[in-house]
């Protein structure tokens, strides 16, 4: 497992934008799968979005267009820049780190951030 530090959360009105980061190993940054998930209460964890060690990226329907994930490996930082949210988009935002190829199931990663409130207001 490797340490992950989410920050950047907060409440903004719909239509805003917010950026989250994720502060986590140069190895891990480099060589794992990274990716964001998020959890509304009485709901299951979902994907959000996933990059791969490759640049490979991919996103959940929900937010595709509207959400980006990047990395700043000299920064040892994940980001997930958020545009347009909706009121819908209120949830605990999780950070996740795999050694492996990507995947979309939450219980294949190791690694896991402490989670950020992002709470969208209409």
């Amino acid at each position: 497992q490797v340490p992950l530090v989410e920050s950047g959360g907060g409440s903004v009105q719909a239509g805003g934008s917010l950026r989250l980061s994720c502060v986590g190993s140069s190895d891990a940054l480099r060589t794992f799968c990274m990716a964001w998930f998020r959890q509304a209460p009485g709901k299951e964890r979902e994907w959000m979005a996933i990059f791969g060690d490759d640049g490979w990226r991919q996103y959940a329907d929900s937010v595709k267009g509207r959400f980006t994930i990047s990395k700043d490996i000299a920064k040892n930082t994940v980001y997930l820049q958020m545009e347009n949210l909706k009121p819908e988009d209120t949830a605990m935002y999780y950070c996740a780190a795999r050694n492996g190829a990507c995947s979309a199931a939450s219980s294949s990663y190791e690694s896991w951030g402490q989670g950020i409130q992002v709470t969208v207001s209409s």
